[in-house]
């Protein structure tokens, strides 16, 4: 059973449990895709019924942002917790590295890809790296023809949301793979381009106001996350 913030259905996990049902798609027969909703793509969705639709079509939802756990909590359907993308593919990552398993990096700016499968490897010495591809690609049966060369099990799409999760849905089949994760910028903090948070922030729920601190052209969509409050209030009135 999912839980309804504003239209998306989160599923109601743990990070532990999170990790597990993704490695038990591993043993299945299709291509499973996880997607990792925060406030700003909730309202992406609200203004585009196909995002919403993709979204909730995948097989596994996660709330990414505190604001979205905020959200559940304002209208009494409390999630059990945050799941952070980044995390959520660390933990994966580690399970990954002990079967055996291979991994597909996709995303990110010219050389990003390449450089964290570089530092992936020193981190998670028995994960194996597929292969990479930055996002900057024109020909999609291209890229998923190469993934599926790769023969690799996991795919880290990270094309920022919602073309990420638009093309898991159309090409994940073609891949070959068994799991695709729309992980949005995780591969600039694999690759070392761009610092996390530090863990004060990160328990204290405000990595949007670190980044926000470090980036402030981001202002625009940091906006979203108030609006999404109000929603959530307007929802909650009703």
């Amino acid at each position: 059973m999912r839980i309804d913030v504003l239209g998306v259905g989160f599923d109601n996990l743990t990070h532990q449990e999170a990790v597990a049902k993704a490695m038990g798609f591993l043993e299945g027969n299709k291509a499973c895709t996880v997607v990792t909703p925060n406030p700003e793509i909730v309202e992406i969705c609200r203004e585009n019924p196909e995002a919403m639709a993709v979204i909730n079509g995948a097989d596994m939802v996660l709330a990414d942002g505190i604001g979205v756990v905020k959200g559940a909590a304002m209208l009494k359907t409390p999630l059990k917790g945050r799941v952070p993308g980044i995390e959520f593919a660390a933990g994966l990552m580690s399970q990954l590295a002990k079967e055996g398993k291979s991994l597909y990096l996709l995303g990110g700016k010219p050389n990003v890809a390449d450089l964290a499968g570089k530092k992936l490897q020193e981190t998670y010495p028995e994960l194996r790296i597929a292969g990479t591809a930055d996002g900057y690609f024109k020909d999609n049966d291209a890229v998923a023809e190469a993934i599926a060369s790769s023969g690799a099990d996991v795919v880290f799409v990270c094309l920022g949301a919602p073309k990420q999760e638009f093309w898991m849905a159309q090409y994940g089949a073609a891949t070959g793979a068994k799991l695709l994760c729309g992980l949005g910028g995780s591969l600039d903090v694999f690759a070392g381009v761009v610092q996390r948070a530090p863990v004060f922030f990160q328990k204290a729920g405000l990595e949007w106001f670190y980044r926000l601190c470090k980036e402030p052209r981001r202002i625009g969509r940091m906006m979203k996350l108030p609006l999404f409050l109000v929603h959530v209030q307007q929802e909650k009135r009703k």
